[in-house]
């Protein structure tokens, strides 16, 4: 073969190679606007990553007997939730005995349960209601790590209330904005009015996709008359909205999936008229803080954000804590303003990242963005623990691990 011959051979496949990639690239574009293909690759619901494991058995994911209790809590829709109340393991153990000679696996009447009564009838009872990210189930990668550091800072007192939105594990349904708040709420609402625990001892936690759906809940019942206000809010691995997010978002933070597009303003412009899911976290969250400083209440709102999280960039975290800001400044703030801001008053931690607060009359507003960590590792870090121990005690002092 020539290398005339050959130049054109590789040059014949080069080209069909880009063709096909094209196409498949149309394909996914087009696939992009459809319902239902947008639902699973926002959501990711069916990939569930705890297959052929049983979640009625949390034993086998590295909890003590009982130390879990799976059971059912029913949203507003008749929508049925699966739902894990995990015990801190302090508390776990003073009762080891009578919980772990009590029957194991799933739970059809969860009051009836000895865990139910130490989380209802302890008036120093705290609980962290977690709003996990997308895909998997409650048992899923870094969740069970981040359920132990949710209590660590008070392992006696501090429970964890987990939950697979409808369409995840074994939460039937479709998966939706709506759906997923009307989800969120009725685990919240559950926990207020069945178990009897005031929003001044719940800590409302996001992760990720759940950080959404985190600040859909504070923003709901502080939007309510007389307004509820929660100890506090964190969120780890948060992003503005769904079309910021496509627009930055890279498979394994590497592929593009619609970034490339930003080059055509038209046609991505386009494209982002089909997002039937929009997640406006940063204005939810801007009216939530300005809501609370209009009615005067305290309120604590954390933001967690690694620099080498490859899924959701840390300037997500940046955003919104600028849009929290904003509405606590009648006036407002540019972003630029509070960028100077933050040279002169952010916290340098070296290796461990900074640390920027901003304390008004009523609220304090936390930016911890972290050198490492990436996008669910960070969950099982001290920085949570801290995060939310710093919010119970912020709205009880008296709350805290006696010497």
């Amino acid at each position: 073969m020539s290398l005339n011959d050959f130049v054109g051979t590789v040059l014949k496949y080069g080209f069909t190679s880009l063709a096909a990639a094209a196409g498949l690239y149309a394909v996914l574009l087009g696939l992009l606007t459809t319902a239902t293909f947008q639902s699973h690759v926002v959501y990711l619901h069916a990939i569930q990553m705890t297959w052929f494991r049983d979640l009625d058995v949390p034993e086998t994911f590295g909890f003590l007997k009982n130390q879990v209790t799976p059971f059912v809590i029913k949203a507003a829709d008749d929508q049925h939730l699966y739902a894990w109340h995990v015990l801190p393991i302090e508390l776990y153990r003073k009762h080891e005995l009578a919980l772990a000679a009590e029957q194991t696996g799933f739970v059809p009447d969860i009051t009836s349960r000895l865990a139910f009564k130490l989380l209802r009838d302890d008036p120093e009872t705290r609980l962290v209601i977690h709003m996990h990210g997308a895909g998997g189930t409650v048992a899923s990668g870094h969740r069970v790590p981040n359920y132990r550091a949710l209590s660590a800072g008070h392992p006696g007192r501090i429970h964890v209330l987990t939950f697979d939105y409808r369409g995840f594990g074994r939460s039937k349904g479709k998966p939706s904005e709506v759906g997923l708040i009307e989800d969120a709420l009725a685990v919240t609402e559950w926990a207020m009015d069945v178990v009897g625990i005031p929003a001044s001892r719940i800590v409302i936690f996001g992760q990720s996709m759940g950080t959404a759906a985190a600040v859909a809940v504070s923003h709901h019942f502080a939007s309510q008359s007389p307004p509820t206000v929660f100890a506090g809010t964190v969120l780890v691995a948060p992003f503005v909205n769904v079309p910021t997010l496509v627009s930055t978002y890279r498979v394994a933070g590497t592929l593009p999936i619609l970034s490339p597009l930003r080059r055509f303003p038209a046609l991505f412009g386009y494209l982002l008229r089909f997002i039937r899911d929009q997640w406006l976290t940063n204005e939810r969250i801007t009216q939530m803080v300005r809501m609370n400083e209009v009615n005067e209440e305290k309120y604590r709102l954390t933001i967690i954000h690694a620099e080498d999280d490859w899924d959701i960039p840390s300037h997500h975290s940046e955003l919104l804590f600028w849009h929290a800001v904003n509405g606590s400044i009648p006036v407002g703030i540019t972003y630029e303003d509070l960028e100077y801001k933050k040279a002169e008053s952010q916290v340098n931690l070296g290796a461990a990242g900074t640390i920027m607060e901003w304390r008004t009359d009523y609220g304090v507003i936390r930016e911890e963005i972290l050198k490492s960590g990436l996008h669910d590792v960070v969950m099982g870090y001290p920085v949570v623990t801290m995060a939310v121990m710093r919010h119970f005690e912020a709205a009880d002092p008296s709350f805290t691990i006696e010497p």
